[in-house]
């Protein structure tokens, strides 16, 4: 398998790395349409969130919390962004499990949730929720 994050991981790739634990590392994403833009990983090759485990899982998001801590404290943005993508349609660019903390400012231009879409909106109570909220936990585990 070729993946440009596990050659990250493994040193085969260069990067600057910010935090590295027992399953996880963070480092500078190439890309920085804000300084500070950083990608949380983990150590071993997992395509999507779906497929995580609990005990990765769990480490993956505290390593994302002390980086956005760390990113905050580092830049002082008024906003931020956290996000991770799944799959082509989802946006996913590398099939690696990886969040982006990304510093945001007022005015940036980046990241609208809905740039041009019109989500449908439902009031609290309206029985559309609950018939989403059904059909999920038919099959959460």
């Amino acid at each position: 398998m070729d993946c440009f994050i596990c050659r990250i991981v493994a040193r085969d790739a260069p990067a600057s790395f910010v935090l590295e634990d027992q399953s996880t590392v963070a480092f500078v994403d190439i890309r920085q349409p804000n300084e500070g833009h950083i990608l949380v990983v983990p150590r071993v090759h997992i395509e999507t969130i779906d497929l995580l485990e609990k005990p990765l899982a769990s480490d993956l998001a505290w390593s994302t919390v002390r980086t956005a801590r760390a990113v905050r404290r580092a830049y002082r943005p008024p906003g931020m962004n956290v996000w991770e993508s799944n799959g082509e349609a989802g946006g996913q660019e590398v099939p690696h499990v990886h969040f982006h903390v990304l510093p945001r400012h007022h005015g940036d231009g980046l990241l609208r949730v809905y740039p041009d879409a019109h989500p449908r909106t439902f009031g609290p109570a309206d029985p559309a929720l609950e018939a989403i909220a059904e059909r999920v936990r038919r099959v959460i585990s």
